[in-house]
Order: structure tokens, then sequence, then C-alpha cells
């Protein structure tokens, strides 16, 4: 399975910490212990998002489950 340039955002600030997308992507997401949020694995502060550049196919689809999931909209996968 090969490498696709896509880009995941997360908008980690306006996080409600619901869980879902570490609960539909819990390779690429963890939710923090101190202030309940998501955290994007591997992530980069780019602005006001969190960033990570190249992942597999199989994320890809998870990643994009875990956007869907958001019931909040802060995550981008593109």
């Amino acid at each position: 399975m090969g490498t696709k340039k896509i880009t995941i955002c997360h908008k980690r600030n306006d996080c409600i910490g619901c869980g879902s997308c570490a609960l539909v992507a819990p390779e690429r997401w963890q939710m923090n212990d101190e202030d309940g949020k998501a955290d994007l694995k591997d992530g980069e502060w780019k602005g006001d998002e969190f960033v990570v550049a190249k992942v597999n196919e199989e994320e890809y689809k998870k990643n994009k489950e875990a956007s869907d999931a958001c019931p909040v909209g802060i995550i981008r996968v593109d």
C-alpha cells in the first residue's frame, strides 16, 4: 500500500473533546489527559492548525471517517 500525499488538518483550539476521532482512527488520534482535547499524532503546528502531510491509503480512509464523525467539523482531510 503506497503513500499518498494528503493533508490532515485539525483546528485543535476548537476541539470539544468528544473523542470520536480517537475511536475511529486511534493510530493517528489520541485524547489529551490534561485538557481533554484530541491530539493529532505526529502533527506539527502550522498557523492555528495541527497538520500531517503524508499518509497511506488506509490511513486516508480512516481519517476521512474521523473527519466525518467530528461533530464540530474541525478535522479536514485533503
